[in-house]
């Protein structure tokens, strides 16, 4: 995808972007390269691979979820910034807070907030078992997204915490997600969910699929949840 394709594909689903967040996302494409080479950020590292695989993919969620208002977004394991930071970028009056375990990752991420000279983000270093039971970050947040982390009725653990009551947990899977909501259909429900869309769609030009899964958090998730770290991968609510 070069930048021609990526700003038409954008404005073909309304997001728009001006000269200032292209510079962005190219600053953005120049550090996660730089960085990449002291550490490892991500195997996808070709200009037009990044900006299809990382960047465009990322903004997916701006096309199926709103995010024109200011909201509160927490992204559990976003790695090298997905999909939150791009989402920042096209949608800048979003609050975002980044949870990794990985501290060499928080460093990344601070030093590329600085350069692109964005407010209202936070880097959190630590486990999302143990970050969704703290009061400052339980049950805050009006969204809460996780891209490609954990099956489903893993991730519903480590994510249902941190959104408040009426908020929601969108999760961006690769394929097709069916069989994976079959399996986490009692893990959603017990921590306090409900499924309300799954959108299945294929990128632009290289055609692979992707589905966002949008679910609502219509009660509060009980105490025991989340369990401790490790816990939700080695038996997953079932």
């Amino acid at each position: 995808m070069n930048l021609d394709q990526f700003q038409s594909e954008l404005a073909k689903n309304g997001i728009v972007l001006s000269e200032e967040q292209l510079g962005q996302f190219q600053r953005y494409f120049e550090l996660l390269v730089e960085w990449n080479e002291k550490m490892n950020l991500t195997a996808i590292t070709e200009q037009e691979e990044v900006y299809m695989k990382h960047f465009y993919d990322s903004l997916t969620a701006g096309m199926y979820v709103d995010l024109t208002k200011p909201i509160r977004i927490c992204d559990i394991g976003a790695g090298a910034g997905f999909p939150s930071i791009p989402l920042k970028i096209a949608f800048p009056q979003l609050d975002i807070t980044i949870i990794d375990s990985l501290n060499k990752r928080i460093t990344f991420l601070n030093h590329l907030a600085s350069e692109l000279k964005l407010e209202h983000v936070q880097f959190v270093h630590g486990r999302a078992e143990e970050m969704g039971r703290k009061p400052e970050h339980r049950e805050q947040y009006d969204m809460v997204t996780a891209r490609a982390v954990a099956r489903m009725s893993v991730l519903s653990e480590l994510c249902l915490p941190f959104v408040k009551t009426g908020g929601t947990f969108v999760a961006m899977k690769a394929a097709s997600a069916a069989d994976e909501m079959e399996a986490a259909a009692k893990a959603i429900g017990t921590l306090g969910g409900k499924k309300e869309e799954v959108f299945s769609f294929r990128l632009p030009i290289e055609n692979s699929e992707r589905t966002i899964i949008v679910v609502r958090k219509e009660k509060e998730t009980p105490k025991k949840y989340p369990r401790k770290p490790g816990t939700p991968n080695k038996t997953p609510i079932e």
